[in-house]
């Protein structure tokens, strides 16, 4: 009987052993699942572009663990998805990364810094975007930026809603014509125009700058830019050429936007999740879902058509790392 209990003890701890062995192996394999369908996302976003005007630029913004198989430096390469983006945008890197105007914790900076330049050894640009105020720190993180070889941009306001007045020249400036994204030696993230009453108001303030590149929003105050307004902010003030790229969310639907339904706060779609408690009017959605997708891009009324009609050069694709969300679930 002594025997058979102590049989009976074994056989139960080797059969819990093996169950936490196979949930473990079904969350990995559900967390590769939710990466990929990003990829995938990102993917056939830059392929339906791409087949409309060859040299339109992908840049997904954050979410660099998508460039392996691991999530790390270490990885294999997932080099599918590195060929399908032109550059990759990364908040925080060495500034903000937690809190405004600080340095980022050397942990996260390392992570972050390695695939970043895992990136450009695929010939994949890195454009930087840290949150600091101070102006050494703002030296600091051009500096910084520069010697990893990334195009950068201090930001002193989280909103992006300025031009900043410091430097009072802009880093690197330059009077070259600016064709492609690795031309670039620095760029301006101006994505809230509240601070401009009209459209003309913003389009004259970024005129007057020397930037290599633009990221802005499709709208001013719900109202899209059209495509000459667009081409002329093309022209830097010294008159060479730069690149204009435009933000647009495909990890969170934006109850602000023009596709949002009213019904959907009481009728939400199967893909709508809750609302993002740090960012009001903000919701996660479940990328990977057709309808959404539709949204997004494959029709000449996605918003992406939208955003190629406007004659931008490129799309700057936001909350890219939405798949932590439903890993974390």
């Amino acid at each position: 009987m002594k025997y058979l209990l102590i049989l009976s003890v074994v056989i139960l701890q080797f059969a819990t052993i093996s169950c936490k062995k196979d949930d473990n192996e079904d969350a990995s394999t559900i967390n590769k699942a939710y990466r990929q369908e990003m990829r995938d996302f990102v993917k056939d976003i830059s392929s339906y572009s791409k087949n409309i005007k060859s040299d339109f630029i992908i840049i997904p913004q954050n979410g660099q663990e998508l460039i392996t198989d691991n999530g790390e430096r270490n990885g294999q390469p997932k080099t599918d998805y590195l060929n399908a983006i032109d550059a990759t945008g990364r908040e925080g890197m060495f500034y903000g990364y937690d809190n405004d105007n600080e340095l980022t914790p050397t942990e996260d900076k390392e992570h972050l810094l390695n695939l970043c330049i895992m990136c450009e050894e695929f010939n994949v640009e890195v454009l930087a975007t840290d949150y600091c105020s101070t102006p050494s720190k703002m030296d600091d993180s051009y500096a910084l930026n520069v010697q990893y070889g990334f195009i950068s941009f201090a930001a002193d306001q989280r909103e992006l809603d300025n031009i900043p007045t410091y430097p009072s020249s802009i880093y690197n400036e330059n009077a070259n014509n600016i064709t492609k994204i690795s031309d670039a030696k620095n760029f301006l993230y101006l994505i809230n125009g509240d601070n401009y009453s009209t459209k003309q108001d913003f389009i004259d303030a970024v005129s007057a700058t020397n930037y290599d590149a633009i990221i802005m929003d499709l709208f001013h105050n719900e109202a899209s830019f059209t495509a000459s307004e667009i081409d002329q902010l093309k022209v830097k003030q010294n008159g060479a050429s730069r690149l204009v790229i435009c933000y647009m969310s495909i990890g969170e639907a934006e109850d602000y936007r023009y596709y949002w339904q009213n019904d959907w706060n009481t009728n939400k779609p199967s893909w709508l999740e809750p609302e993002n408690p740090e960012w009001a009017g903000n919701y996660k959605v479940k990328y990977w879902e057709k309808d959404w997708q539709d949204i997004i891009y494959g029709n000449n009324s996605s918003y992406l058509k939208q955003i190629l009609d406007a004659h931008f050069d490129g799309v700057y694709l936001d909350i890219i790392d939405g798949f932590e969300y439903f890993e974390e679930k």
